[in-house]
């Protein structure tokens, strides 16, 4: 299935449920890549710069949780799904290639192209005795990769990634990374924490709009990518958080009553009343408790957990249990 295909049919099978989705995994072509490079920097948007502090702290003993379970010359092999810039990953990286007798390929995977290619390039420059070999692909294919290499393994899924997923989706996709793992490998997972619920909802609504702009981006690509005919002016960004389940949503919220058609589905035509929504992304916060559930679940179990001083985020070591 081509990307232009794969996009049409998320569109098609979103739009055709209510309420009307779409999938967040679509985001990051090269405009939204660079759109969500500004919200990282955002004064308002704390998770990737309070996950960059705990790797700055206490990459050291990040990187010794990740190795517990192998000999240190033993062949590591760092696949990382949903690399974007390698911010963080390269204190890790940089971790590793300071220890003495470390064999190790970094492998980081995303869906857009063009972040990787901007990754691997900052790579050669920043670490170029690095091994690398990254991966274009879904998490579906990743785990596939996964499941056929060789080496000891640290899989990481860092900025709270996995709150992307609903609920009932958290355990199963965890379960999913855990399958190929032995129960010498890491699994290293970054995790939102609940906190005040007015800094949860700015982080995702900030006062310049450009996480506006990001969500709109959606309905850009659409229209120059399957010949859409969405009206941006008559759409806007809307994020709602709900502090009792910890459910951080975003929606794209029709502004008047509308008929949208999409060339690459033969001109079909769908419908939205005045002010009807469409849920674009999922951002789940967590307790420790939760965690440490999600984890039995998956039948994975805690091995250690690194948070900054104001416990506003957890990247959590975890283990085949």
């Amino acid at each position: 299935m081509t990307e232009q295909t794969s996009l049409a049919h998320n569109l098609a099978v979103g739009f055709a449920q209510t309420p009307k989705t779409l999938s967040s995994k679509y985001f990051y072509d090269a405009e939204g890549s660079r759109l969500f490079q500004q919200i990282m920097a955002l004064p308002e948007y704390y998770p990737t710069r309070t996950e960059l502090s705990i790797f700055q702290t206490q990459g050291a003993a990040i990187v010794q949780a990740l190795r517990a379970g192998t000999m240190a010359s033993q062949p590591l092999a760092v696949v990382e799904l949903g690399a974007g810039d390698g911010l963080k990953t390269k204190i890790l990286l940089r971790e590793l290639v300071a220890q003495p007798a470390a064999s190790f390929t970094y492998v980081p995977v995303d869906i857009s192209p063009t972040a990787l290619d901007e990754l691997v390039a900052s790579l050669r420059q920043e670490l170029p005795a690095l091994p690398t070999e990254p991966l274009a692909a879904e998490y579906t294919a990743a785990l596939t990769t996964l499941a056929q290499r060789p080496e000891a393994k640290a899989v990481l899924f860092l900025g709270s990634n996995i709150g992307n997923f609903p609920p009932a989706e958290q355990a199963a996709f965890l379960q999913a990374l855990a399958a190929p793992l032995t129960p010498a490998d890491r699994l290293l997972v970054g995790f939102d924490l609940r906190k005040d619920p007015r800094r949860i909802r700015a982080a995702y609504d900030d006062a310049q709009g450009v996480t506006a702009e990001f969500n709109l981006n959606l309905l850009r690509r659409f229209n120059a990518e399957l010949g859409a005919d969405f009206q941006l002016e008559h759409w806007q960004h809307y994020p709602d958080y709900d502090p009792s389940t910890g459910a951080m949503r975003s929606w794209l919220v029709s502004r008047r009553a509308q008929t949208v058609r999409v060339g690459a589905l033969g001109g079909q035509a769908f419908e939205f009343a005045a002010w009807e929504a469409i849920h674009t992304e999922n951002s789940f916060k967590f307790t420790l408790l939760q965690i440490e559930q999600l984890a039995q679940a998956a039948g994975l179990r805690v091995v250690e957990v690194f948070q900054d001083p104001a416990q506003d985020f957890a990247d959590v070591v975890l283990a085949v249990a």
